[in-house]
């Protein structure tokens, strides 16, 4: 996966291009989670818009309510909908009791629950952006509902 701004973090945690997203998740879970949660271009498309992402559900359900105005620039969309997903990752990650980043064999981030089903939330995301099918916060609801009760934020 191309994640463009995992050579900064590399840097800034000492590593060297050879270093894994996978290892990092081993090794710095939290340092992992705040680059997946950065997701710039999703969160300055939402303030264009009057809205502040603040990493909780109710978000989730504001962004579904977005004019998609990322669908009339096709370089855009696949970004808007990478961002889209691994928003999605980080409120599930930050509010889901047992939630974690996982990264997959071909270097696809996941989120794994408790429960051990795996949502594949960048594939999610990209669904939304093209298609507003699913919606974030059904997502959200559908995967918070398969694991333990949802902490408050």
């Amino acid at each position: 996966m191309n994640i463009p701004f995992l050579d900064n973090w590399r840097k800034r945690h000492g590593g060297t291009r050879a270093a894994s997203l996978k290892d990092a998740v081993r090794t710095d879970p939290d340092g992992v989670a705040e680059l997946l949660a950065e997701c710039e271009l999703l969160r300055a498309r939402a303030g264009q818009c009057g809205l502040e992402l603040d990493d909780s559900p109710a978000s989730l359900s504001a962004l579904d309510q977005l004019p998609p105005i990322w669908r009339d620039d096709p370089e855009e969309l696949p970004w808007v909908g990478n961002d889209a997903g691994l928003y999605l990752g980080t409120v599930l990650v930050r509010t889901v009791p047992g939630a974690a980043w996982d990264i997959l064999a071909a270097g696809r981030p996941v989120v794994r629950l408790a429960s051990g089903r795996e949502i594949d939330v960048v594939a999610a995301g990209l669904d939304w952006a093209v298609s507003g099918s699913p919606e974030l916060s059904e997502m959200y609801a559908e995967s918070a509902e398969s694991g333990p009760e949802v902490k408050a934020r």
